[in-house]
């Protein structure tokens, strides 16, 4: 997959076809506008996403800029993997956000070469949002661009929206956020240098930095772990490590992420992991000893073999083409 930062200098494309929006996230909204690029039956046409970074809010209303879904390295993998062959960042900036919709249209897109374009039904672009579907498609005309709206998806009668989805993981409802991914939550992370205190447990784990990426609530998980394509069982820590660090002088201030793989034995160290969450074993809590700590680090990895067992949530990982 090419990957274009910055619109001025694409090259090598072929007649794209492309869908533009943020995708954060990618949920079963986001997957329909893209399953219309990719399942157009142009043949011979490139299907290419042109998306923004950083958040468009961050230039706009940088108080109010949620935290990402997925950071963008996350993203590029996960189009990569749908099948898409281009990705075309642009860079979302003061002058960026100042343009006229006919100003980006005849700018950005026309410019570039594109003349097919999918977007959803609530896009809105160009300064102070000005520019809806219906201006895209008046405006772009003349220039030889087409438009085509993709509707919203819908589900218990609410629109899908990264919003919702952002607001599920942050609150622990993995289970519910699934449902509107169709795959389990994922987190991309670079593996780190920790305090090595698992590996003087007997319990080696590695440590995650997830890229600013949401992550779920305090808590130990049932996790799959994607290393180089390989997947491993796991299970997973997110917290403050009470047991080590619960005095007040030396409490964290930031939850730390850790990760134990079932019988890994291989070097971590820098490179970027990709975590499914599938359950919630328990809260995070302070034990006595680092003795009891072993014994119900145990306890939740055989608790976790048990869950990840289940051939249908590797499927659900494998099938990681977003049908």
């Amino acid at each position: 997959m090419k990957v274009f930062h910055g619109y001025k200098n694409i090259h090598g494309l072929n007649d794209p076809i492309v869908a533009i929006g943020i995708f954060d996230g990618i949920h079963i909204g986001h997957k329909r506008i893209l399953n219309r690029v990719l399942n157009s039956g142009e043949k011979g046409r490139d299907k290419v996403v042109m998306t923004f970074d950083p958040h468009p809010k961050g230039i706009l209303t940088p108080d109010r800029l949620p935290p990402r879904i997925m950071s963008i390295e996350h993203r590029l993998l996960i189009l990569e993997r749908m099948g898409i062959d281009a990705v075309i960042i642009v860079r979302f900036s003061e002058s960026l956000a100042a343009m006229s919709p006919e100003d980006f249209i005849r700018r950005v897109i026309a410019a570039v070469g594109i003349r097919t374009v999918y977007v959803g039904d609530n896009f809105y672009f160009g300064h102070g949002k000005r520019g809806d579907v219906n201006t895209f498609r008046e405006v772009g005309k003349p220039c030889g661009v087409e438009v085509r709206k993709v509707r919203s998806v819908r589900k218990k009668g609410k629109v899908v929206s990264s919003t919702w989805l952002r607001r599920l993981i942050a609150g622990g409802r993995i289970k519910e956020a699934e449902a509107l991914l169709r795959r389990p939550v994922s987190v991309l992370g670079t593996v780190v240098k920790g305090d090595e205190r698992g590996k003087t447990l007997g319990i080696p784990t590695a440590n995650i930095d997830p890229y600013q990426e949401v992550i779920p609530p305090s808590g130990v998980y049932a996790v799959k772990v994607d290393i180089e394509g390989n997947i491993h069982d796991g299970v997973l820590n997110i917290g403050f490590k009470p047991t080590f660090y619960g005095r007040r002088l030396k409490r964290r201030k930031e939850p730390h992420i850790e990760v134990n793989v079932f019988g890994f034995t291989g070097h971590l160290y820098g490179l970027s992991i990709e975590i499914f969450f599938i359950e919630r074993l328990r809260r995070e809590k302070r034990f006595r000893n680092a003795r009891a700590l072993i014994k119900q680090i145990n306890i939740d990895k055989e608790r976790a073999k048990v869950l990840l067992s289940s051939p249908r949530i590797l499927r659900k990982i494998k099938r990681y083409k977003y049908l």
